[in-house]
Parts: structure tokens; C-alpha cells; sequence
């Protein structure tokens, strides 16, 4: 993969932004950074991808970097798509795995697989999904208000996982304004042993929407104080990753939609975290070999190469953002079908055109508006799971697609 040319930031980076390492468990890395887990996008290659550009600035790879988001039933059940979710590369080290559970026991022996087959060395639980299809059976972000449960699923992990494999918790901040759960979920998974809390700044109610709140992350840091806290939510650049840890005290931000379609920064993050003003800006020609390389890596995961060029097609909108694309080839790169055309068609790129600057900085991805919470009737009404939410619980993990 080429280095690409690095122009001085845009911005001044704000003061106290000496290196940080970040800690879980056994596992030290060099930069404070957890790639987000992202359905259908945080791959094997993905994350390769990421960590190429994330070991320009660092002495390792500049964060770390999680699976996509499987279930714990899927894994127990052994569907073969889950486990090859779960797959990491030679490279890839330490190996973190996300899962999503909603029963203590199904959790557990998940853990257990995944120790026995010896193909993880981090684990992290899922509470903060928004998405209807797992709130409206109790799961999700919706689950941690179930105190009791929620406790019983963490302390399952951190014990099938042992000493040697840590255990770390994202959640956000609540189902909405009036039913906060943040600090709840931070005592407890504090309590039981887990390695890390992650907290994203919205609630359950606002999904991707608005802006993230920074405040309560800086509120459960001083909550919190015998774990690392990770903040997430609105880091589009190195700059508002070190923003968020200086007005925050967090030990350490989580990045997600911010990187899509910009895996280099990755790159930023480490630069930025190490002092240095060094940032990314890629002309068209760079944006082009980029894509070239992330094809590469995702024959390479998929064994397949007309698959690989068709999830290809998601990141090309990302990729193109604020670049002067045609929407012709535009609509045409995102029906490539092999490297070959793939190669035809960034041919047809003015590859000399510069970084655009502000129109490809910002907000990235599917923000959406709020919505109504999804959930089981009366789950506000009591901390605690009733025998009829227990019934019908097993129904938030039925998708096995892995998130």
C-alpha cells in the first residue's frame, strides 16, 4: 500500500496531546483507538485496511480493531457464516471479537467456544444497538435497564473468558432522556470485571441522529474510576478524538461511521495522538489505489471475487465523497463486477485532482432522524425482567446474520 502525502492539519491540536496508550486487560497498544464494530463493513479487510494506515504513526497498529457484530447463539449453534465473521488474519493481533447475547448461559458458553478454538484474545459485549428488530424483544441498547440481567450476561463473559482474554462493555447512554442507564451499566460492568466501558452519546431514542453527547462520558469517567472509559460518537477527525479526551477525560474514543469510506484515518489518529501534525489528504490518484488495495484484501477474505467486488460497491459513495465524480461513473463504479472492471473504470478517474478539503471532512454516513424506542410492553415499568419479557428474550437474538 502506498504512503500517501501528508499535508499540516487544518486545525491546531489542542494542547496535552503527548502519546497515550490504551490498556485492556493484557493487551497495551499505542494508540488510544478502537475501531467501531459496523455490519457489512468492518471485515477482515476492512480491518486490515485500517490497521495499515493505523501503523504509519504508531509502533504498532495504531488501535484496536473488533469483528464485526456476531451473536452468541449463532456462534453456540455453530453457523458456519458467524464463525468465519469471528476469522482474523495472520495479522491481525490482538484479536477482538464483538458479541451480542441476551442469555447468561448462551454468553457463556459462547466465551468458552470461542477460547477452546483459540481464535480471540478480546472480547466485546454489544448493548447499544437501536435497531427495532432487537429492541422490541428486549435486546440491544434497551437491555441494560433490566439491571439484574445485564449483570448476569457481563459477570457470564468475564468469567468463561478468564484473566488472559479481557472483557470491555459499549453501551449507550440510555433508551432515552428519562430512562438513563450509563451509569448503572458502568458500576456494574466495573463491578463484575470487566476490562473497559465504552460509552456512545446518544440514546437509544436519537439511533445515529443529532449530536453526540460528550458530557456524560466526562460524568461516567469520574464515575468510573478503576477501568479505562472510551468515549464514541462524532469523531470525524484526529482532532475531535483528542477534543473529546481533553474535555472529557476519557481514556480513549471508539470510532465508527467516521472512518467509512477513509481508512486512513486511522493514520490521523495515531499522528495526532503522537503530537504530530501530520494528516492525510488524498488526491483523486490516492483514493483510487486505496480502493484498488481494499478489493484486494476483500478476495482475499472472501475466497471469491465477484463477492468481494460486490460489497465493495457500499464504500464507493464514502470513498467519492466531495470528489468530482460523475454520476455516471459514479453509478457505474458501484456495479463493478471484477478487478478488471474495477481497474477500467478508475481508469476513466481524473486522478490528478487534489484533496477537495471541506467537502469531504464532517459528518459521514446514514445520521437519520430519531425515533420511538422499540420495546416489549411494559419493559420501563420495572428495572427487573419479568417471567414474561424472560420468555420472549430469546427472540432479540434470532438473526444470526451477525449483526
Amino acid at each position: 500500500m502506498t504512503t500517501l502525502d501528508a499535508a499540516p492539519a487544518p486545525r491546531a491540536v489542542p494542547d496535552g496531546s503527548t502519546r497515550r496508550t490504551l490498556t485492556i486487560g493484557p493487551h497495551t497498544v499505542d494508540t488510544p483507538v478502537v475501531l467501531a464494530p459496523m455490519a457489512g463493513i468492518t471485515n477482515m479487510a476492512f480491518r486490515l485496511l485500517c490497521r495499515e494506515f493505523g501503523a504509519l504513526h504508531s509502533q504498532d497498529d495504531g488501535g484496536l480493531y473488533v469483528s464485526e457484530m456476531v451473536t452468541t447463539r449463532a456462534l453456540v449453534e455453530d453457523h458456519r457464516e458467524s464463525w468465519r465473521l469471528v476469522t482474523m488474519g495472520e495479522r491481525e493481533t490482538p484479536r477482538s471479537v464483538q458479541l451480542y447475547g441476551v442469555d447468561p448461559t448462551t454468553v457463556r458458553r459462547a466465551v468458552e467456544m470461542l477460547r477452546e478454538r483459540d481464535v480471540v484474545d478480546h472480547i466485546d459485549l454489544n448493548f447499544g444497538c437501536p435497531v427495532p428488530k432487537v429492541t422490541r424483544r428486549g435486546g440491544g441498547g434497551v437491555l441494560p435497564w433490566k439491571t439484574e440481567l445485564f449483570t448476569r450476561i457481563v459477570r457470564a463473559a468475564v468469567e468463561a473468558a478468564g484473566p488472559e482474554v479481557p472483557v470491555t462493555v459499549k453501551t449507550r447512554l440510555g433508551i432515552d432522556d428519562d430512562h438513563l442507564t450509563y451509569r448503572d451499566a458502568g458500576l456494574i460492568a466495573q463491578e463484575v470485571g470487566a476490562a473497559a466501558i465504552a460509552l456512545h452519546g446518544r440514546t437509544v431514542v436519537q439511533h445515529y441522529s443529532g449530536q453526540a453527547r460528550w458530557s456524560p462520558i466526562a460524568d461516567l469517567k469520574e464515575l468510573v474510576t478503576d477501568i479505562p472509559v472510551l468515549g464514541n460518537g462524532d469523531i470525524w477527525s484526529a482532532e475531535d478524538a483528542l477534543t473529546m479526551m481533553e474535555q472529557t477525560g476519557c481514556d480513549g474514543v471508539v470510532v465508527g461511521r467516521g472512518c467509512q469510506g477513509r481508512p486512513w484515518l486511522f493514520a490521523d489518529l495515531a499522528a495526532g495522538f503522537a503530537g504530530k501534525p501530520d494528516r492525510i489528504r488524498p488526491t483523486m490518484g490516492d483514493i483510487a489505489q486505496i480502493l484498488r488495495r481494499h478489493a484486494e484484501l476483500l478476495v482475499e477474505f472472501f475466497e471469491d471475487e465477484g463477492r468481494a467486488l460486490r460489497d465493495l460497491r457500499k464504500h464507493v459513495a464514502w470513498y467519492f465523497k466531495g470528489y468530482p465524480v460523475g454520476g455516471d461513473l459514479r453509478h457505474r463504479l458501484a456495479t463493478m463486477e471484477s478487478l478488471a472492471d474495477l481497474d477500467a473504470k478508475l481508469a476513466e478517474l481524473d486522478l490528478s485532482s487534489p484533496y477537495p478539503g471541506e467537502a469531504v471532512e464532517g459528518p459521514r454516513g446514514r445520521a437519520g432522524s430519531p425515533k420511538r424506542a422499540v420495546v416489549p410492553e411494559d419493559w420501563m415499568s420495572t428495572r427487573e425482567l419479568s417471567p414474561d419479557h424472560a420468555e420472549r428474550l430469546h427472540e432479540a437474538e434470532l438473526d444470526t446474520s451477525g449483526g
